[in-house]
């Protein structure tokens, strides 16, 4: 009996030191630079900059984005940079409530120039009751910050055609939208994503927005995105530090089974065990 325990222990660890070396071997890789994590998370609607600490811990993300016109650049105040170390975190700072190309880019440029980054994930709103994206002006400001130097992750919608033009433009990563930004509907359009996710392979495919709870961001990983970006999934739920570990959770996991690669479906059932040699 207890040679039967330590197998089971043998085996379950040969499993967890081959998940470590999968992991390890399989990280995120956005212009050159290098990730672990495959989640990456938002600083908006918290109650305080303590449980935004809170959650962007727990949540295991290496990359944290802010918004250039919602932060105190010039330090005099308390702001939400005295939340976040920026040797422990890599930040994205991003274009929120920029609805013209020229605004997106002036905010990407003040985020340079008071030293947040010369990352940008660009957000230019085009409709305020969906806040869906003017695809046309996040081209333009792509194209205009990728020659100035900067790497750019623009978010947009989930239509191929100006995906392929925003890859054209110089992204380093395009972020097609699971739903619209802070619905929590999740991802509400398989179909055409896992069309992109088929079609695009030349720089990773980042789902952002729309994510409501962890099996939404398993969901995004299994169907084979290189990432999640989300906010509101996590500051909006009951228990935002509790939410943040089970986002972390389902990411690796989401990530594992795409990896493993599903077992194909079949209309009719097939035994678990064997039935040959079966005595009747």
């Amino acid at each position: 009996m207890s040679g039967a325990v330590v197998i089971r222990l043998a085996v379950r660890d040969r499993v967890t030191v081959l998940s470590i070396k999968i992991r390890a071997m399989d990280e995120l890789q956005i212009a050159g630079k290098t990730f672990a994590s495959r989640l990456i998370v938002g600083t908006g609607k918290y109650k305080d900059g303590a449980e935004t600490k809170a959650a962007i811990e727990a949540s295991g993300a290496e990359m944290v984005t802010v918004a250039v016109r919602r932060v105190e650049l010039d330090r005099t105040k308390q702001s939400l940079l005295d939340f976040i170390d920026p040797k422990r975190y890599f930040l994205l700072p991003n274009t929120a409530g920029c609805f013209t190309a020229e605004e997106a880019i002036r905010a990407a440029r003040l985020g340079r120039e008071v030293g947040l980054s010369d990352w940008v994930k660009i957000e230019v709103i085009g409709d305020m009751a969906t806040l869906y994206p003017d695809v046309q002006a996040t081209v333009e400001a792509t194209r205009v910050l990728v020659k100035e130097g900067f790497t750019v992750l623009p978010y947009t919608t989930d239509d191929i055609v100006f995906a392929k033009r925003l890859i054209d433009a110089g992204a380093a990563a395009v972020m097609p939208l699971g739903a619209p930004i802070g619905t929590g509907l999740g991802i509400a359009n398989t179909y055409t994503l896992r069309m992109m996710r088929e079609l695009i392979t030349e720089v990773p495919l980042i789902v952002d927005a729309g994510l409501g709870t962890a099996s939404d961001a398993a969901l995004a990983m299994e169907m084979g995105f290189d990432g999640v970006l989300l906010n509101t999934a996590m500051a909006a739920s009951r228990q935002p530090v509790l939410m943040a570990s089970a986002m972390k959770k389902a990411v690796e996991a989401g990530r594992e089974a795409f990896l493993a690669g599903r077992m194909g479906k079949k209309l009719y059932a097939t035994a678990s065990s064997p039935l040959e040699g079966i005595s009747r």
